[in-house]
C-alpha cells in the first residue's frame, strides 16, 4: 500500500506535530537557578517555569522575555546591558536601555571583516531574511571585554554562482564568494582581537593569523573566556596536531598550555558540529584525548603544561562534558558504549579528577540527551529510545528526581501507521568489525510479500547518520516517510563516522569512500534471515554527503543498487569546501586511497539515477553535478538530471517538489508502481538547524 498521506505527515517538517512534548528546549534565567519552556500538547501550546531548587513547575502566561533588544544577529552581554552586532565589515555595540549605538571597529573592509565565518552560506540566509549569522564574539563574564577574530579572505579563491532570474526579474546576475578547494595556497585566516567596550582598546594576538574552518572558533566552542583569560585550540592545516593555547587580553602575548600530535588527525571532538570537550578549570586543563584508543579525558597543569593523569578509561566514549565540580572533585559528563548492543546510547556519569570513584548517574540502557544551566546546579534530561517516546525530568547530580517535566505522547504518530524501527547488528565488509543500524519495515507490512529495500545514507565522517533516539534528526528524517510507500529502509553507520573507537573513525582518514561496501555487506546479512527483502530490487537515496554516498554506490556495486536518487551532492571533493576536504577526504601531506572524485564512476553506472541539484547552492556548487553528467553523457550513460535554478543546499522553498519527484521516481523505477496523483505541501520554515552554524 502506498500511503501517502502518512508520508507526508512523517516528513521532516512535519512528524514533530504527531508527538506531543516530544522536545524540551530550556530557556535559562541569568543565574540558572530557574528556566522556562514551551511544549505543545492536543494542539494547544503551554509556557511553564520550573524551579529546580524548589521542585516546582508552575504554568506561566508567556515567556520570560530575554535580556536585549530581541535582536536575533545581535550578541548580549552577560549584564544584559549591551549587545554586539555586526554592520558592513564591522563590529558595533549598542546600548540597550535607550538604543544607542557606537562602532567597536572601524577598520574593517569587504573581506576582511570582523566575527564572520567563511562558511557563509548567504543563499539561504537570504531567503530566510538574514544578512548574515550572528557576529562570532565571545563576551567576558564581567561584561567588559569581547573576544572576536578578523577574518582575512582578501587573497582566497573567487567561485561564481549564475543567478538566473532575479528578484527583479532582470536578466542573469553573476554572484561571486570566496571558496577554497582543497590544497589551495590562500585559505580563509584569522586573527584573534579582544575589545574593550569601555574604553575602546583593541588588543590583537601576538601570534600568526591562523587557519579558520568552516566556522568560526568562537561559535564553536574552540575560543573561550576563563576568568579573566582568553584560551582557544589551536591546529596546522594537516591536522595532526592539536595545542590549547592561552592569550592575554591585556598585552595579546599567546603562550602554549599543551599539545598533542598523532599519526592520523586529532579532534577536540569527534562530530564537527559539536564544541570541543577540552575545557580550563582553575588551575586544570581537562583534556579530551583518544590516544589509547577511544575517545577519554585527561588532566594537565595548566601552568605548566604538565599532564598529570588520565581520568576516564575503558572500551568506551565521552561524548559530552557536563558540569566539573572542582570543590568536591568530580566531573560530569556523557558516554557512549555502556549500554550492551548499542554503542550511541549516552548516559551520564561521574568520576573524580583522579580516576577514582566512576559511576553512572543514569542507571538504565535509555539514551540521555541532556542540558545544563549555566550554574551548573542540576541537568535536564530527555530519556529515551528509538523506540520509546522521550521522558523529560530535571535531577541532581545524584541522579534524583527534582522535578518531572513531561511524557512525550506519540499516539497520533501510531495512529497514522508508524512503527519504530528495529535495532540491528551486524558485520562489516571486513568480516570483523561489528556495525549497527536500523531497519524500518512498510506500514502494511506482511512476511509472505517481497518488498523493495532503500538503502538512506550520509558519507560524513564527521556525523552518525544512525542516532540513538526517538527523534531520528536531521540526516534520519526521511525514512519514516519511505516506510509508509511500501519500502523497507536500511540505515546504517559504515565503517568511518564517528562516535566510537579511534581506529573506528579512522577508517575515513584520507578514505573517504562511503563505506558502501559494509552497506551491501549489511544488506545482504539482514536479508538471509528476512526472505521479505527482495534483494533483486535494491534502490538508494540521499542528499548531499548521501548524493556523494548514492553515487558512489551506483557506480561501484552497479549489480547491487538498481535505482539512485542523489540531491545536493558532493561528488567531485576536488573542488569541495577546503576546510571540509582537508579533514575528511584528503589530508594535507598524505597519500589518499581516493581524491573524493566520482567522475570516474560514471561509466561503470548501469542503473536508473536521478541528479538534482540547486542552481544557487553555495554549499556544494552545482558544477558537482554538472561535471559528472558531462562523464555520463561521454560514457554514453542515460540519466535523468534536474535543476532547481534558484534552489540553494537545503532547497528551502522547493523541497515539496524534491521529495515528490524523489518518491516517484523510486516508486517507479525500483517498486515497479505507477504513483498516484498527488501534490504535497511546501514545508513550514525551520530556523532550528541555525543553532548548528552559531553555537
Amino acid at each position: 500500500m502506498i500511503d501517502v498521506q502518512a508520508a507526508e505527515a512523517l516528513l521532516r517538517h512535519n512528524r514533530p506535530k504527531l508527538v506531543d512534548a516530544g522536545r524540551i528546549t530550556p530557556n535559562w534565567s541569568d543565574d540558572g537557578a530557574r528556566f522556562s519552556y514551551q511544549v505543545t500538547r492536543s494542539g494547544a501550546d503551554h509556557t511553564y517555569e520550573v524551579d529546580p531548587t524548589a521542585g516546582t513547575r508552575n504554568e506561566i502566561e508567556a515567556m520570560p522575555t530575554p535580556p536585549g533588544t530581541g535582536d536575533f544577529l545581535a550578541v548580549v552581554s552577560p549584564d544584559g546591558k549591551h549587545e554586539v552586532f555586526r554592520k558592513g565589515p564591522d563590529l558595533w555595540l549598542r546600548t540597550v536601555s535607550d538604543g544607542s549605538e557606537r562602532p567597536l571597529t572601524t577598520d574593517g573592509e569587504v573581506d576582511y571583516d570582523y566575527g564572520t565565518s567563511p562558511f557563509a552560506i548567504k543563499i539561504l540566509l537570504g531567503k530566510l531574511g538574514l544578512p548574515h549569522l550572528p557576529s562570532a564574539v565571545a563576551w567576558s563574564a564581567d561584561s567588559r571585554r569581547i573576544l572576536t577574530h578578523q577574518l582575512d579572505s582578501r587573497l582566497v579563491r573567487e567561485a561564481h554562482l549564475i543567478d538566473v532570474l532575479p528578484d527583479d526579474g532582470g536578466a542573469p546576475e553573476l554572484l561571486t564568494q570566496r571558496y577554497a578547494y582543497p590544497g589551495d595556497e590562500h585559505v580563509p585566516l584569522a586573527q584573534f582581537v579582544v575589545l574593550d567596550v569601555e574604553t575602546g582598546a583593541a588588543v590583537r594576538a601576538q601570534s600568526e593569523p591562523f587557519v579558520l574552518s568552516l566556522l568560526s572558533p568562537i561559535a564553536r566552542k574552540w575560543a573561550w573566556w576563563s576568568g579573566e583569560t582568553v584560551y582557544f585550540l589551536d591546529q596546522p592545516r594537516d591536522q595532526r596536531t592539536l595545542e590549547l593555547k592561552r592569550l592575554d587580553p591585556t598585552t595579546g602575548e599567546v603562550s602554549l598550555v599543551v599539545s598533542e600530535t598523532a599519526p592520523t588527525r586529532i579532534e577536540p571532538n569527534q562530530f564537527m558540529d559539536l564544541p570541543a570537550i577540552s575545557r580550563v578549570c582553575g588551575d586544570e586543563v581537562l583534556w579530551y584525548s583518544q590516544r589509547d584508543g577511544w575517545p577519554h579525558l585527561y588532566r594537565y597543569d595548566v601552568r605548566t603544561g604538565e599532564l598529570l593523569g588520565q581520568i576516564t578509561s575503558g572500551e568506551w566514549s565521552v561524548r559530552q562534558l557536563l558540569h566539573v565540580d572542582l570543590a568536591e572533585r568530580v566531573v560530569y559528563f556523557t558516554a557512549a558504549g555502556l549500554v550492551d548492543g548499542s554503542p550511541l546510547r549516552r548516559t551520564v556519569c561521574r568520576i573524580g579528577l583522579d580516576g577514582s570513584g566512576f559511576a553512572r548517574v543514569t542507571n538504565d540502557d535509555l539514551d540521555h540527551e541532556v542540558a545544563v544551566p549555566p550554574n551548573g546546579g542540576y541537568f535536564v534530561d530527555s530519556a529515551s529510545t528509538v523506540g520509546l517516546a522521550p521522558v523529560h525530568t530535571v535531577r541532581s547530580w545524584t541522579g534524583q528526581l527534582l522535578v518531572e517535566l513531561e511524557a512525550a505522547d506519540s499516539t497520533a504518530l501510531v495512529a497514522i501507521g508508524w512503527q519504530p524501527p528495529e535495532e540491528f547488528r551486524v558485520l562489516a565488509a571486513d568480516g570483523v568489525t561489528e556495525l549497527y543500524g536500523l531497519l524500518y519495515k512498510p506500514h502494511d507490512f506482511d512476511p509472505t510479500v517481497r518488498y523493495p529495500i532503500v538503502d538512506h545514507p550520509y558519507a560524513g565522517p564527521q556525523t552518525n547518520r544512525v542516532v540513538p533516539t526517538f527523534d531520528p534528526g536531521l540526516y534520519g528524517a526521511e525514512a519514516d516517510p519511505m516506510a509508509a510507500l511500501g519500502f523497507v529502509v536500511v540505515v546504517v553507520d559504515a565503517r568511518g563516522v564517528p562516535g566510537r573507537e579511534k581506529a573506528f573513525h579512522d577508517a575515513s582518514y584520507g578514505n573517504y569512500s562511503a563505506g558502501i561496501d559494509d552497506h551491501v555487506a549489511a544488506i545482504r546479512q539482514l536479508a538471509e534471515t528476512r526472505p521479505w527483502m527482495d534483494l533483486d530490487r535494491v534502490g538508494i537515496f540521499g542528499a548531499s554527503g548521501g548524493g556523494y554516498s548514492t553515487v558512489r554506490a551506483m557506480g561501484e556495486f552497479p549489480e547491487f543498487f538498481k535505482v539512485g536518487v542523489a540531491e545536493s551532492g558532493n561528488l567531485d571533493n576536488r573542488y569541495y569546501l577546503q576546510a571540509f576536504g582537508e579533514t575528511y577526504v584528503v589530508p594535507p601531506g598524505l597519500p589518499a586511497t581516493t581524491d573524493g572524485s566520482l567522475l570516474d564512476y560514471a561509466d561503470q553506472i548501469e542503473g536508473k539515477l536521478l541528479l538534482m541539484h540547486g542552481g544557487l547552492d553555495d554549499n556544494v556548487h552545482p558544477h558537482h553535478t554538472l561535471r559528472l553528467t558531462e562523464r555520463l553523457i561521454a560514457a554514453g550513460k542515460d540519466f535523468d538530471l534536474l535543476v532547481l535554478p534558484r534552489a540553494e543546499h537545503i532547497m528551502i522553498g522547493y523541497e515539496h517538489y524534491v521529495v515528490r519527484r524523489r518518491w516517484n521516481y523510486l516508486l517507479q523505477h525500483l517498486a515497479g508502481v505507477t504513483p498516484p496523483p498527488y501534490q504535497l505541501k511546501p514545508a513550514t520554515l525551520d530556523l532550528s538547524f541555525l543553532s548548528k552554524l552559531t553555537g
